[in-house]
């Protein structure tokens, strides 16, 4: 009887997270006579596929795509590369004004994104770079790296010196050590880190809209704002382009859904 009580309550939690996303896809399906009336459908019928037609003709997509997955991409990529190199610093040397940078990685979390407008377009705008795909990365680093750090420090210190050691006796060199014994022992960390990363850069909307002043070059978040006007909301094709949003995300998560858990439980045991 408890287990089938907890049973039927995993699933009307999974059924309240699923359903908005259900309803997203359906609303995607459906014609603009479909989707305004007043006694909703459940289930699309005929399906309208107009919708799909639309947005994948449409050159604004495919801008806003390439600058998604470009920006997302470095973010990721530059992320997992600085946040293991300086988590494998912050947890094997010893270093004056090492315990000061690790209260500041923990501080800077605690910052308002909001607080940070003005001062980012300032600087990117001195240094030349607003408005640009490279200004935008270095934004995005700055919101990623502090939790990418503080918890790969946690596995990097979760792998025993001693392994490392070991292996430069063996003959191995500190780089091979590092490459072959401490690297392999992290890649749950970095696999959770990236998925962190990714989502971060791939869903973000308000940085993207105020940073990047050509609308050839704004993101999915930012092209699916487009659809509201003034008067009125175009909701089919953009419940289209939010589905169509949503599943590299789900595709990217699948694929490294194993060790994505398996860093995150990890990475709570030690730091």
């Amino acid at each position: 009887m408890r287990k089938a009580l907890v049973n039927t309550l995993a699933l009307l939690t999974c059924a309240f997270f699923v359903f908005p996303v259900y309803w997203m896809a359906t609303t995607a399906l459906k014609p603009d006579e479909d989707i305004l009336r007043h006694t909703p459908e459940l289930v699309p019928d005929p399906i309208f596929f107009d919708n799909f037609r639309q947005i994948l003709t449409a050159d604004g997509f495919w801008n806003a795509l390439r600058s998604s997955l470009l920006v997302t991409g470095a973010v990721v990529l530059a992320g997992v590369a600085v946040s293991f190199l300086a988590a494998v610093a912050l947890a094997r040397f010893r270093f004056r004004g090492r315990t000061a940078f690790l209260l500041a990685v923990v501080i800077v979390q605690m910052i308002p994104g909001e607080a940070l407008f003005i001062p980012f377009y300032l600087t990117l705008r001195d240094a030349g770079m607003l408005g640009t795909y490279a200004g935008l990365v270095v934004v995005y680093l700055s919101f990623t790296l502090p939790f990418a750090v503080w918890m790969l420090r946690g596995f990097v210190l979760s792998v025993p010196v001693e392994l490392e050691q070991a292996a430069m006796v063996d003959g191995a060199s500190r780089f091979q050590a590092f490459r072959k014994v401490v690297f392999p022992l992290v890649a749950p960390g970095l696999m959770a880190t990236s998925v962190f990363s990714w989502i971060t850069a791939w869903t973000e909307f308000t940085y993207a809209y105020v940073l990047l002043d050509d609308p050839s070059r704004y993101t999915l978040p930012v092209y699916i704002q487009s659809f509201i006007g003034r008067y009125a909301t175009d909701y089919g094709p953009q419940m289209a382009v939010a589905t169509l949003f949503t599943l590299p995300v789900v595709v990217f998560f699948l694929i490294i859904q194993r060790r994505a858990v398996a860093g995150l439980s990890a990475g709570a045991v030690k730091g």
